[in-house]
C-alpha cells in the first residue's frame, strides 16, 4: 500500500506529482514479481473506461464497478449504463480480454444528501471533491468485500478532473480498508486522445456534462432533451444481452 508521503517523496519538493509515473513503477513491481493482480476500477462512463481498460488489462484482471448516483436525470444513468456495458462487452471481443462489470444501486437522494449543500459550487471545486471522496469511498468498500488487490477511478483519464485531488482523495481512503488504492493519471501519455479515438472505433456515446444535476445547470444543459434522448436509447437498448459480463458476485476475482 503506498503512502502520498512516499509517493510525494518521489520528487523534488514544489514539484507536482507525476501520478503515471507511480503507475508505471507500481506496474513494473508486479512483472517482477509475476503478479497479475484483481482490480476493481471505478468507472462513471464508457469514455473514461476506454483507454483505462486498454491499458491496465495488460497488465492486471480489471473489474469495471459502475457506481455514480450523481447523474441526473435516471434515464441518462441508464442510458450511461447500458453504453458502458456495450464497450465492455464490444472490447472484450475484440481483444479477447475478460473484463466484468458491475454495477451499484442508483441512490441519487444518498448522494444529494452529502453535496447539496454545496450546489453553487463552481464546476471542480468543492462539490466535486466531496463527489469524487463519496465514489472512491463506495468502490473501496466493495473491492474489500469482494476480495480484490486494488481499487482505482477512471475519472483521472478526464482532463476536466482534478487528478491530484483524485489520487490524494484515494490515498487516504485506502486507510479506511484492506485494499491499496492504485494512483494513476490516465489522460497521460498520450491517454485522452486514445480515449477519444477509441470512442468514435467503438461508437461510444460521449456525454455533454459530467451527469451532475447542478453542473448541468450551471452548464444551461437542456436536461428535458437529455432525458428524451436516453429514454429513446434505452428503450430501443433495454433487451441487450450483457450475461456474459456479468461479475459473479459469489465468486473470486478472475486470477
Amino acid at each position: 500500500m503506498l503512502e502520498y508521503e512516499e509517493i510525494a517523496n518521489q520528487f523534488e519538493k514544489g514539484q507536482k506529482i507525476n501520478y503515471d509515473l507511480i503507475l508505471q513503477r507500481v506496474i513494473r513491481d508486479w512483472q517482477q514479481a509475476a503478479k497479475r493482480p484483481k482490480i476493481l476500477m471505478h468507472s462513471c462512463c464508457a469514455p473514461c473506461s476506454t483507454y483505462t481498460l486498454e491499458y491496465l488489462t495488460q497488465f492486471a484482471a480489471v473489474t469495471v464497478y459502475y457506481d455514480n448516483p450523481n447523474i441526473h436525470p435516471r434515464m441518462e444513468y441508464e442510458r450511461r449504463r447500458l453504453v458502458q456495458e456495450r464497450f465492455i462487452l464490444d472490447f472484450n471481443r475484440n481483444t479477447g480480454n475478460h473484463v466484468q462489470f458491475l454495477a451499484a444501486p442508483y441512490t441519487p437522494s444518498d448522494w444529494l444528501a452529502v453535496t447539496k449543500h454545496l450546489k453553487d459550487e463552481p464546476e471542480g471545486g468543492a462539490r466535486c471533491r466531496i463527489c469524487y471522496n463519496y465514489r472512491l469511498d463506495r468502490v473501496a468498500a466493495k473491492a474489500q468485500a469482494l476480495g480484490f488487490d486494488y481499487f482505482g477511478s477512471a475519472l483521472t483519464i478526464s482532463p476536466s478532473k482534478n487528478s491530484a485531488v483524485i489520487n490524494e482523495l484515494g490515498l487516504e481512503v485506502q486507510h479506511l480498508y484492506d485494499v491499496a488504492y492504485l494512483p494513476s493519471d490516465f489522460k497521460k501519455r498520450g491517454g485522452y486522445a486514445r480515449s477519444v479515438a477509441m470512442c468514435k472505433e467503438y461508437d461510444v456515446y460521449r456525454q455533454c456534462y459530467c451527469g451532475c444535476l447542478f453542473a448541468a445547470k450551471q452548464q444551461g444543459i437542456d436536461l428535458a432533451q437529455v432525458n428524451r434522448d436516453a429514454m429513446a436509447y434505452v428503450q430501443a437498448h433495454r433487451d441487450d444481452d450483457f450475461a456474459a459480463i456479468q461479475f459473479n458476485i459469489a465468486a473470486r476475482p478472475e486470477v
